[in-house]
């Protein structure tokens, strides 16, 4: 496999331990703001659990147990944890992206999520689900501790 997705994931990780690192009170990651359902430490959670099951478990048969109910409904968990929990999982992609081969990316993906699609296809999906939960990050971030 091209290593380009293997770059962006890596790259917009990173993002998003340095999105936690900015946060001023740490206390804010795990506050919602008025109208705003998830916090920034359940949205990490969140995206943790997902691509360490859906490319880790899933393709890179690291044995990793989703739960995905806990993801959702703890709280508090110290920003050192969440940013080790990413750097951990960097790796994992590191490790398992560029080793599918082209017939494993044009294969149906192991698990059927909306419709039967190819590995390429849930990949693409992954990336994009990622990015949309690290702009909330940020907007959650910058209205918590800046008003905006």
């Amino acid at each position: 496999m091209d290593t380009y997705l293997t770059e962006l994931f890596e790259r917009d990780l990173l993002k998003l331990r340095d999105e936690l690192n900015s946060f001023k009170n740490e206390d804010n990651i795990w506050t919602a703001a008025e109208g705003i359902t998830n916090t920034a430490g359940t949205l990490t959670l969140h995206l943790l659990g997902n691509l360490n099951f859906c490319i880790g478990t899933q393709l890179g048969k690291t044995g990793y147990v989703r739960n995905r109910e806990h993801e959702f409904s703890a709280t508090g968990v110290p920003r050192e944890k969440l940013v080790a929990d990413i750097e951990a999982l960097i790796p994992i992609i590191k490790n398992t992206l560029p080793n599918l081969t082209d017939e494993q990316l044009a294969a149906t993906y192991p698990l059927e999520f909306y419709r039967p699609k190819s590995t390429a296809f849930y990949l693409a999906h992954f990336y994009g689900h990622f990015n949309y939960h690290l702009g909330q990050i940020n907007y959650l971030r910058r209205i918590l501790e800046t008003g905006l």
